[in-house]
């Protein structure tokens, strides 16, 4: 059934008189970059949707990057740690999906920074974003190369490396349904398998297991809850709170969300009806999983288990250094490792996947809105930027540097740039979004009307700048304590922080752009364009019996 349009307000008429059609170059009183013509196409369902929310933020941290904070700070600093980010994203993801359901359109919240706040907003959150996204391409075909060396060295890493990246070309460089499938079944894959984890952590707790060893929380008393980081010096209460702090850290590079959600939302079908939906679910989903998994790891492996703490020294490969696998091992579990290292490892590829995707895309928004080379906006036939995506992928050669240095180094160093920036991005939806609530309220659109209505707001928007900004500042904080001094891991973890206010007040110089007071802030362009989509919105009936009931399921 095709959707109505819905009333939104009284248009001013300056504002809809700049708004132009598409396809037209738009510049208001106070954008400084023409609009380009958007070439993607709406082929994104449902299902596609809420499995890349899902998807794009469960790869080898909740596997195993998540035992790192557990010898640091133990399972109760872990669990607690991973619970408070939780109600975080919980911020931002309010923010952000009143914003891109009312609009959903390429790369919004980047474009919503600029067209809501300052155009020179927009351009340093646009490459600040495109820097995370790009950066953890990389990340992720290291860990790769690391998860397939757990059964053997035979294969090269350079020619595992170049195999994964011909496959991310060859995937994102297709139709965006293709996309959208192959994320569909890899991230259900995922999904599978922590529940599978969560289900395993249950049994094996209560005696389910070869030993027949009824641990329950027995690493929760011996040897502890609570613990100091190994590399420092702190003992006591100072000890145990760097500890948490630590896990804090881990979590705000772990736990993702909204943004993932959001980039699809220019290429998904019947946006106004599926987004509001997807941004529901995706975090109560990412919830479960987060909290639930920071729990189980630390159920499994007591935080001084050497087994693990040798692994993660020596960047031993593949999933041994998973608190999972760490626990299988020892209670003699003997398929399961390698189970759990074949989903770990096909849950890298999909993150690296659908990171390639969103920096490709936050990339062509940044050329839609000229901030970026406009070459950027050309697609080809099928709705892909591919430009966009040959320079991702060029940015994914990175990853050879592994070749040279220790993986633990190297995948430490992507760790600390890319939590910096996602805090950073974080910040820029929260402060976007009071800008735009300030805007409804000096235009009079009714926020009532609109597909998704955040309550308590603003308060939540200024908990969530509050937290995320801060994280961002002291989240490299370890680099300051005596006798932990380390240049890379210095300039990896602020040197977006700094450049943030380089790229904004550089590119406000340069254009002279203005800081948009409520009522000149353009709310209404694009909207008839969505809504006359909308209008004539008719679903593609589903092709079998396991699409009609996997659109059900996930709609």
């Amino acid at each position: 059934m095709a959707s109505t349009s819905v009333d939104y307000g009284t248009k001013p008429a300056s504002i809809v008189d700049a708004r132009g059609s598409p396809g037209t170059s738009i510049r208001s009183s106070n954008d400084q970059a023409a609009v380009s013509h958007d070439s993607t196409h709406r082929k994104l369902k449902p299902r596609h949707i809420q499995l890349i929310g899902i998807g794009g933020t469960i790869g080898t941290a909740l596997y195993v990057q998540i035992g790192r904070p557990l010898i640091q700070g133990g399972p109760a600093s872990l669990f607690i740690a991973y619970t408070i980010w939780c109600g975080f994203v919980l911020c931002v993801t309010l923010c952000m999906a009143e914003m891109a359901t009312y609009l959903p359109i390429s790369s919004p919240f980047i474009r919503f920074a600029g067209r809501f706040v300052d155009e020179a907003f927009g351009f340093a959150a646009g490459w600040n974003f495109f820097v995370f996204q790009a950066a953890l391409v990389p990340f992720e075909i290291v860990a790769c190369n690391l998860i397939i060396h757990f059964w053997s060295d035979a294969v090269h890493a350079g020619v595992i490396i170049t195999i994964v990246i011909a496959l991310y070309a060859l995937i994102n460089l297709l139709a965006v349904k293709w996309y959208g499938e192959t994320e569909f079944w890899a991230a259900l894959g995922k999904v599978l398998l922590i529940v599978g984890l969560i289900i395993f952590t249950f049994i094996a707790m209560l005696g389910g297991n070869p030993l027949g060893d009824r641990f329950g929380f027995r690493y929760w008393r011996d040897p502890g809850a609570f613990t100091s980081p190994p590399a420092f010096s702190y003992t006591g209460d100072t000890g145990r709170w760097l500890g948490f702090f630590q896990c804090l850290i881990q979590a705000a590079f772990a736990i993702a969300g909204p943004d993932y959600v959001s980039m699809a939302a220019g290429e998904a079908e019947n946006p106004r009806v599926i987004m509001p939906r997807a941004y529901k679910a995706v975090f109560y989903r990412l919830t479960a999983f987060f909290v639930l998994g920071s729990l189980c790891v630390g159920i499994l492996v007591p935080y001084n288990d050497q087994d693990m703490i040798r692994a993660f020294e020596d960047g031993e490969p593949g999933a041994a250094a998973s608190p999972y696998v760490v626990a299988m091992n020892r209670l003699q579990i003997r398929v399961l490792p390698h189970i759990v290292n074949a989903m770990v490892l096909a849950s890298a590829f999909s993150a690296g996947n659908s990171y390639v995707y969103c920096a490709s895309r936050s990339l062509f928004g940044l050329a839609l809105e000229g901030k970026a080379p406009k070459f950027l906006t050309i697609c080809n036939r099928n709705g892909v930027p591919y430009y966009s995506v040959g320079i991702v992928l060029l940015i994914a050669l990175l990853s050879f540097l592994q070749l040279s240095e220790n993986t633990a180094v190297v995948l430490s160093w992507f760790v600390s740039l890319v939590t910096a920036s996602q805090l950073l991005n974080f910040s820029v939806m929260c402060f976007t979004f009071l800008r735009f609530k300030k805007a409804c309220e000096a235009q009079g659109l009714n926020r009532n009307t609109l597909p998704f209505r955040a309550l308590f707001q603003p308060y939540i928007a200024y908990i969530g700048l509050t937290g995320t900004l801060l994280m961002a500042i002291v989240g490299g904080y370890a680099v300051f304590l005596p006798g932990q001094w380390d240049v890379p891991t210095f300039l990896f973890s602020y040197f977006m922080i700094g450049a943030f206010p380089v790229l904004y007040i550089g590119w406000k110089v340069i254009h002279k752009t203005k800081f948009k007071a409520p009522s000149e802030v353009d709310l209404y362009r694009d909207v008839a364009e969505i809504e006359e989509y909308q209008r004539t919105y008719v679903p593609e009936p589903p092709k079998n019996t396991v699409d009609k009931w996997f659109n059900k399921i996930f709609s």
